[in-house]
């Protein structure tokens, strides 16, 4: 398999191909969303959520294998396609927008300890928690703030 590089997103014509990402990386690590809620989410993924961030995407032989999405200095997503978790792509993705967007906070499933344990691998600690999501769906947050060089 070739190596993922990080690039800025090519627009919406490429949405439908990172909700595809976005879709199969939760389906690996978030089993503790009921699936009429994902159903949810991804429904307003292509018109609200990705035209509201700024989207850098990993890309490897021409295909997105991962994304993140930023709004000022939080990050507001961050997903791997599973045949490439583990390889370094969500990693390359954190630094790129540490250092080129001043990315300091994010919030993360609390059930989601591997994701938790990823940022705090590069510096991120808790600062605060809420009781359910953004949505006011029962899926508890920790916000993160980069505290340490990443």
């Amino acid at each position: 398999m070739p190596a993922a590089t990080v690039r800025p997103c090519a627009g919406p014509a490429e949405h439908a191909a990172l909700a595809g990402v976005w879709r199969r990386a939760v389906d690996a690590t978030h089993d503790f969303v009921a699936p009429a809620d994902l159903d949810e989410i991804e429904a307003l993924l292509v018109p609200a959520y990705l035209p509201a961030v700024r989207l850098t995407v990993a890309e490897a032989g021409g295909v997105p294998v991962g994304f993140a999405g930023t709004s000022g200095d939080e990050l507001a997503m961050l997903f791997v396609d599973p045949s490439w978790q583990g390889r370094g792509v969500g990693g390359a993705l954190l630094a790129h927008v540490v250092h080129e967007q001043g990315v300091t906070r994010v919030d993360v499933n609390e059930q989601n300890a591997a994701a938790a344990a990823f940022y705090a691998r590069r510096g991120f600690t808790v600062v605060g928690r809420s009781a359910t999501d953004e949505a006011g769906r029962p899926y508890p947050l920790l916000h993160l703030r980069l505290t340490a060089a990443g």
